[in-house]
């Protein structure tokens, strides 16, 4: 019974994707004598979190919630921040058991909201569908330990592992529907990033064209500031938050850029190119990014490879076959030598869409 509430309170709080950074997604749902009486989810930073929306809509459907449970996929808040704590709510609506998915590990919480609403009489069960809870907020988790972006890295490619025709032509490669569900992660991570090819050989605009998403904010990582003042990119930055990244001293493109609303992040040279390691510590401390999604090129999925920055890997696969040397494929760089030090990939899931495979890995190193 606790895990078909904990589920429904899951399905929930995806409805917040995209919307609450740097707080995390959450669900809620409250049941009385087996009756599902108020549901809720936190909608956006900065607003009601997911148990208050909750309590609202069991009054909107004229229900008392006094002595009912309520299911949540994270533990209830006990400080102030920009709303109220959620562990109060609960204790002042009287409810008499709460059910939590997972602990809270921003320190700011860690517990203490559990121990709340203990010491006010209420029964709590904890760790209901935790590891489903703790992927929902991975990103979150991730952020709060270290302070640095959560990194994505996808690419679609062929059945025999090419992401472009010899020619270098890469339209398309996957189904309409296969691209529409990639299209998705750009509302669903806070940042963007490509290289200054893309942008060069593209033109793109690397926003969200899906209804009732955002845009993510653009990273664009340009060692010696080739892009052009007509970009789509430049065009529109006033409108889409963009930061460009790069090693050059170049001042009076630096100034001419920064007029049109781009933001410069400079970082030291790394054999002429952006530090990696750097930029992510800036993206993280600095700009509070708390996840990077990456749709680069060859080059760009190697060198982050090499400093260890990828997290986890999207990766679709069509049934189709390129051939040839010289087409590309996803990953660039020099290589490895031996089978026994390629990078591990773990906890696969592989999903179906029409004719073409979807893969999702986390990486080891």
């Amino acid at each position: 019974m606790h895990e078909k509430y904990m589920r429904m309170a899951i399905e929930e709080a995806k409805k917040g994707e995209g919307f609450t950074s740097p707080n995390p997604l959450v669900g809620a749902v409250i049941v009385k004598d087996d009756r599902v009486i108020g549901i809720g989810y936190h909608k956006k930073y900065g607003e009601n979190h997911a148990e208050i929306n909750a309590f609202l809509n069991a009054k909107e459907n004229g229900e008392d919630v006094e002595g009912a449970s309520i299911y949540v996929t994270l533990e209830p808040c006990s400080h102030y921040g920009k709303t109220p704590p959620c562990a109060d709510a609960i204790i002042k609506n009287k409810l008499k058991k709460v059910i939590i998915g997972c602990v809270d590990s921003n320190p700011k919480v860690a517990g203490n909201g559990i121990k709340k609403l203990k010491d006010a009489g209420i029964e709590v069960i904890v760790n209901v569908l935790e590891e489903e809870c703790r992927k929902l907020n991975e990103v979150f988790f991730y952020y709060i330990a270290n302070k640095r972006p959560f990194v994505v890295m996808k690419y679609a490619m062929t059945m025999d592992g090419k992401i472009a025709t010899v020619s270098g032509k890469s339209k398309w490669i996957t189904s309409e529907k296969t691209r529409e569900h990639s299209h998705r992660f750009r509302n669903k991570y806070s940042a963007i990033m490509v290289g200054i090819n893309t942008v060069i050989e593209d033109n793109p605009m690397l926003n969200c064209r899906l209804p009732n998403t955002r845009n993510p904010i653009r990273i664009i990582l340009d060692s010696s500031l080739k892009i052009s003042l007509d970009s789509n990119i430049c065009k529109t930055s006033k409108e889409i938050k963009t930061f460009i990244a790069t090693v050059s001293g170049d001042e009076k493109k630096i100034k001419e850029l920064e007029g049109l609303g781009v933001e410069i992040i400079k970082t030291e040279s790394d054999n002429g190119r952006v530090n990696l390691k750097e930029l992510m510590k800036i993206l993280g401390e600095e700009k509070n990014i708390d996840s990077v999604y990456v749709e680069g090129g060859a080059s760009l999925h190697a060198s982050l490879l090499k400093e260890k920055l990828v997290n986890k890997a999207l990766v679709y696969i069509a049934p189709k076959i390129f051939g040839g040397f010289e087409a590309k494929s996803p990953i660039g760089g020099e290589g490895i030598d031996e089978p026994d030090n390629a990078i591990r990939l773990v906890g696969n899931s592989i999903t179906k869409i029409e004719d073409d495979l979807f893969l999702e890995y986390y990486l080891k190193y």
